[in-house]
């Protein structure tokens, strides 16, 4: 097995802990498909941005990209050889 992919499936089981870890972090949410809309007009959604909820949501989306990205080419790198 070569180093690259040793590196790359280390740095996926991390993103995985991360992700899961992150996830668990956050508080749900009551509202169901309803939520999804993110309703910005409202009085509780205009100072959204700077809680520690939205943060928190952002950073999920990175890693959950990150985790992606890195899955695809590990699994490519496992198929070519």
């Amino acid at each position: 097995m070569s180093t690259m992919k040793i590196i790359l499936l280390i740095m996926q089981l991390i993103s995985c802990v991360a992700l899961t870890a992150i996830i668990m972090m956050q508080d749900s949410k009551e509202g169901g498909m309803g939520a999804l809309t993110g309703n910005s007009e409202s009085y509780m959604g205009k100072g959204k941005s700077a809680t520690l909820d939205a943060k928190l949501a952002s950073i999920t989306k990175w890693i959950a990209a990150a985790f992606v990205l890195l899955t695809l080419i590990v699994s490519l790198l496992y198929t070519a050889a």
